[in-house]
This record gives C-alpha cells, structure tokens and sequence, in this order.
C-alpha cells in the first residue's frame, strides 16, 4: 500500500502555489525542503497573499475536501485600509453582492467576521505582523466556509475598503501557528485527516 506524505506550508507573499508554471514566478520548489515527487498543492492561495498552503502526495485529498457533503471552515486575517465600523462586519457576516463570472452577481454566504486585536496575537511569530508606517488601517478576521475566485479581496472592496495584506491562518483544525513564511512542516496523516474533519470519509 502507497505510503502518502501531508504538509502545512507557509507560502509567502510573491510565490504562486504551483510546483511547475510556464512563466518565471516563485514557485513552491523554490522552499528550502525536499518534496517528494508528486507533491501538489490542495488547493490555492494567489500570489499576492500569504499563509497557510495544504501539500499532500494524495490525490485523493482535494476531492474529498472541495467535494464532500460538509463545507470546511477557512480563516483569514485581513489587513484594510481605513477604519472598519461595526455594521460593516455585519454585513460581511450576513452575506455581501461580489462580481463574478460572465459579469454576474454572486451573494455570499453567512460567515464569522470581527475585529482583530494584534495585541492578541499570541500564536504568531512576533515579525509575521509589520505594521504600515501610516494611514489608517483595520485588522479583521474572517471564516468563511466557500472559495470562490479572489472572494475575500471582492467582500472588502465591495464595501469600500482596499485589501493590504491577506493571510490565511487556518484550515479547520490545521493552524498556521508560529510558522514563518516559506517554512514547511510535515504532519501525520492521521493527524491531517482527523484535524480537517475527514477521518472515514470517502467519496468516489
């Protein structure tokens, strides 16, 4: 039986979550660790955010997250410029009107949105978090349970603000925690399966 191997990567702001591209991009083979042939990514973060990232040799994974009868929770923080008052997380969390393909309208799903206390981040590494030299910013929290196409920056924008900085901090029960960008950490599978809730599922 084929033995697979399960990773929590940190991928930095810049790099595309790809192993192989046809344009000259920061690629996920550029980390310092040694990846086992077949390794993919499980799904994306875009290049111009950062965060937690899911590796595995086993194909299997990805079907059986994106497509299985439970949607999984995703959480990100979410730097934006200007000030953030307390109706417009309302809105976020009820659900907001984004753009999407063929120039339709896509209304969001019910989320978890809130104010981000940077003094409360004990579970980062102290120098993940630069603060800007000046303007008014917010930091926000959301956990959303769908990823549609560059959905988070089109919430904040369709509500007047301008996404800064996006970082992805969980994945279920897997945590980012006080990994540094472009460190990768290797997980058991048992530990992977069961922390993002797919321990006996199968489908297909």
């Amino acid at each position: 039986m084929e033995t697979h191997r399960y990773f929590l990567v940190h991928k930095p702001r810049g790099m595309v979550s790809q192993f192989v591209s046809s344009h000259k991009v920061e690629l996920l083979g550029d980390l310092n660790f040694d990846f086992p042939k077949g390794t993919h990514a499980i799904g994306r973060l875009d290049a111009h955010s950062e965060g937690l990232l899911l590796c595995t040799t086993d194909k299997s994974v990805t079907r059986r997250l994106f497509q299985g009868e439970m949607p999984h929770q995703r959480t990100y923080l979410v730097m934006v410029k200007w000030l953030v008052p307390s109706e417009k997380l309302e809105q976020w969390a009820s659900g907001v009107a984004i753009s999407a393909k063929g120039g339709s309208t896509y209304f969001t799903q019910p989320c978890k949105a809130s104010l981000f206390d940077l003094g409360d981040a004990c579970t980062f590494h102290p120098g993940l978090i630069q603060l800007p030299e000046y303007g008014s910013y917010t930091w926000i929290s959301l956990t959303l349970t769908e990823g549609k196409y560059h959905q988070v920056r089109k919430m904040v924008d369709v509500l007047g603000h301008k996404c800064i900085r996006l970082i992805r901090t969980n994945i279920e029960g897997l945590h980012l925690g006080k990994m540094l960008p472009g460190e990768v950490c290797e997980i058991e599978a048992d530990a992977f399966m069961e922390k993002l809730k797919l321990t006996g599922k199968r489908i297909g």
